[in-house]
């Protein structure tokens, strides 16, 4: 759901929790596709996933109705913080995906990330900008 919006890419013009929540996940994907890309040939892998809704603090303090009204419903049907660790430590020890990178995983198991998240040219741009924000000499 997530796009990223180069002209106000911190929020300061203009900001949504909801909207920067989407667009920092759109970006972690389109930054790993991006340096594995970058990393091919070598032995590093890099990789995303999705650790499935895990019952946890995050969002307590959003100010949202929305937020304070539907995370405590949905919180019997979340994930525990173990359960929700399993494909982090699936891709971090599995033996059959030594060398598998530049992929999306959730529930341990590869899916297809959203199509804007494999758009090279955003990946690119942002590499660039993250680049420049953090005062490294962005490449390629």
């Amino acid at each position: 759901m997530g796009r990223i919006n180069f002209d106000d890419l911190q929020g300061a013009h203009s900001y949504s929790g909801a909207t920067a929540y989407n667009q920092s996940k759109l970006a972690n994907l389109l930054f790993t596709y991006e340096l594995a890309r970058r990393l091919e040939g070598s032995s590093v892998t890099a990789n995303a996933l999705h650790p499935g809704m895990v019952s946890t603090g995050f969002g307590d303090e959003d100010p949202g109705r929305a937020q304070r009204l539907l995370v405590p419903l949905m919180r019997p049907f979340m994930l525990t913080a173990d359960q929700g660790a399993e494909t982090t430590i699936h891709l971090a020890s599995a033996p059959d995906l030594t060398g598998v990178s530049g992929r999306f995983f959730a529930r341990r198991k590869p899916r297809r990330s959203s199509n804007a998240s494999y758009n090279r040219a955003t990946a690119v741009q942002l590499w660039k900008v993250s680049a420049e924000m953090t005062g490294l000499t962005p490449t390629g």
